[in-house]
């Protein structure tokens, strides 16, 4: 087996981590499109092709998917993952624009092509339960708005042209190359710095899974033959856990010293207050379900960021 694989937003948490594990694979031919040559990924030039490219730019993407002419196509590239947040008009143009040029690059392929796109689970109504995949979606949250239209978009492009797309809704996850200041990464370099640690009420109930077994996920999807032209799975943990619960167990489980100040930062507009999936189609269907620890990617996150920081090894799985 040598399939040509398309990735997008390898410099992002997600797909770095994917990257990362199909360069360690034999079988794949790899190519991704980045808006820059970042340092962090070149140790992977060796097998993997990476192209200066603007996904925003639709002449430019539809040559790129013609000429690599990949059996399949992952779009995770995506803005305002990560805070501060890109201007609003701004990420809602690459993320629903970009990812439209792409598929409609994609419809060029032969039809034995197959598109994964990663959503997420932010684009789902809140129903204060575990969320399926044939919950309604729709939000005000301004990442998760963006990705909803995008995520109806290409499920209607896909229906009317006929093509192969499985939709990916990851909930929230940690592990290496997450970065700035998102949740973990945020914790560890206080904890490093031998400072508190200002967090929300922590009372919002939050899905975290390790970003290994999402992009785990991903590959298994990369590798199966589709056995719907359109499909959709949520990828999470499938726990429902308050952020305070589980900020605390991480805390415990790798010995991290430091007062938790929840309550000292506000919540986010938007931010829902139930967001966990439910993950039993994923299971079923494409045999998957997380099997990394939470606290063991926040450790691998803390051997890459902040290496001097003395941490309890915990159990790599449940």
């Amino acid at each position: 087996m040598n399939r040509k694989v398309l990735i997008t937003g390898a410099s992002g948490t997600l797909g770095f981590n994917l990257i990362e594990m199909l360069a360690q694979t034999p079988g794949y031919s790899i190519h991704a499109p980045v808006r820059k040559e970042w340092d962090f990924l070149l140790p992977y030039k060796t097998r993997v092709e990476f192209v200066v490219h603007d996904l925003q730019d639709e002449r430019e993407t539809a040559e790129l998917v013609r000429q690599i002419g990949p059996d399949v196509i992952v779009h995770c590239a995506a803005s305002g993952v990560r805070p501060p947040r890109s201007e609003w008009f701004e990420m809602i143009g690459f993320n629903v624009s970009g990812s439209v040029s792409l598929f409609k690059a994609y419809c060029a392929l032969p039809k034995t092509s197959h598109f994964i796109y990663i959503s997420t689970g932010l684009v789902y109504r809140i129903q204060n339960r575990p969320l399926r995949e044939d919950d309604p979606i729709g939000t005000l949250h301004p990442y998760g708005a963006g990705k909803a239209a995008a995520d109806s978009l290409l499920l209607a492009a896909a229906a009317e042209f006929k093509r192969t797309i499985t939709v990916l809704r990851p909930f929230a996850f940690t592990g290496k190359h997450d970065g700035q200041e998102r949740l973990f990464p945020a914790l560890l370099r206080s904890a490093a710095s031998g400072k508190s640690f200002s967090l929300t009420s922590g009372e919002q109930v939050r899905d975290f899974c390790a970003v290994e077994d999402v992009a785990r996920s991903i590959l298994l999807c990369v590798n199966r033959t589709p056995e719907k032209l359109v499909d959709v799975f949520n990828i999470g943990s499938g726990r429902c856990d308050q952020v305070r619960t589980l900020t605390k167990r991480v805390c415990l489980e790798l010995g991290i010293d430091i007062e938790l100040k929840f309550g000292q930062a506000p919540l986010p507009p938007f931010e829902p207050s139930h967001l966990v999936a439910d993950i039993s189609k994923a299971d079923s269907e494409l045999g998957w379900k997380p099997e990394i620890n939470l606290s063991y990617a926040v450790w691998q996150l803390a051997k890459q960021i902040v290496p001097t920081l003395s941490l309890r090894e915990p159990d790599r799985t449940f």
